[in-house]
């Protein structure tokens, strides 16, 4: 059987062309079964190859049903980027809550468990907390509780009113409406508390892709404030807060901002304000 395959791949055909008017032979060649199939295999590999070629090396893959296009995978990327970035933020956040719990329930922080019995007590550097104390904060909302009557604000204009200072720091970045720059930036020491500028209640308190922690205030007046770049948020939306009672803390959150910094605005009846104006940093 496999001599009978064998010989019929290797029986010898001649393959001719006659001219058709005087039936002359033009041309002839000698061919076999078994030429034919690896001239047509080869010849169809080459094919192959270059379509494949041509279509991974040019534009004419984006289209291809499924393949996505340039611009998508782009996007794609950057939403992986995102999402990592988020993931970051959120499990920071969770951390610094677990310790808050902890210390509040009179335990000691896991971060605190970890501790390398090589060294010596003298060689210990302690770091500075700088969240204050409930005590200072009776105390700041005892000394502006004269001057930030709930009554005395709605009777007063925007020039009487007396502005607590959100954030004691260097201010690096005035207010400009010019270039969309509607409040000024101050830098401050890590972990600084960020405190409200009059009574007022929460109206927005969430995390925003451009800048990070955010809290929006309501006041009387038709005033409202706006902290930005926060990396912890001490206030809910919808809860009432005190002048000078902490409400956020100094932080980098958000893709505008550049450094730890709190980005502040105050606008009144939809119009922003310079603070600078009414407020001595």
């Amino acid at each position: 059987m496999k001599k009978r395959i064998f010989k019929k791949l290797n029986d010898k055909y001649r393959l001719i062309i006659y001219n058709d008017s005087t039936f002359q032979s033009v041309w002839s060649m000698k061919l076999t079964r078994l030429k034919v199939f690896t001239v047509t295999s080869l010849l169809s590999s080459v094919i192959v190859i270059l379509v494949i070629l041509l279509i991974a090396t040019t534009g004419l893959k984006e289209y291809i049903p499924g393949y996505p296009k340039a611009e998508y995978r782009q996007m794609l990327v950057r939403n992986a980027l995102l999402v990592d970035s988020l993931e970051n933020e959120l499990n920071m956040r969770d951390q610094f809550f677990s310790g808050i719990r902890s210390i509040i329930s009179g335990e000691v922080p896991e971060e605190q468990l970890r501790i390398d019995t090589s060294v010596e007590i003298g060689d210990v550097a302690f770091d500075e907390f700088n969240h204050d104390s409930v005590f200072r904060d009776k105390l700041i909302a005892e000394q502006t509780s004269l001057a930030l009557d709930k009554g005395n604000n709605k009777r007063l204009g925007i020039s009487q009113i007396h502005f607590f200072v959100p954030l004691k720091g260097v201010i690096t970045n005035h207010f400009n409406s010019a270039a969309d720059h509607f409040g000024v930036d101050l830098v401050s020491g890590p972990n600084a508390r960020i405190s409200a500028i009059l009574d007022g209640t929460v109206i927005f308190a969430d995390w925003t892709l451009e800048t990070g922690y955010v809290i929006h205030i309501q006041h009387n007046s038709d005033l409202i404030s706006v902290y930005k770049h926060n990396s912890e948020l001490l206030k809910r939306q919808g809860e009432r807060v005190k002048a000078g009672e902490a409400v956020a803390i100094v932080g980098n959150s958000g893709e505008l901002s550049t450094g730890p910094h709190l980005h502040f605005e105050l606008w009144h009846s939809g119009n922003p304000l310079d603070p600078e104006q009414y407020i001595d940093f």
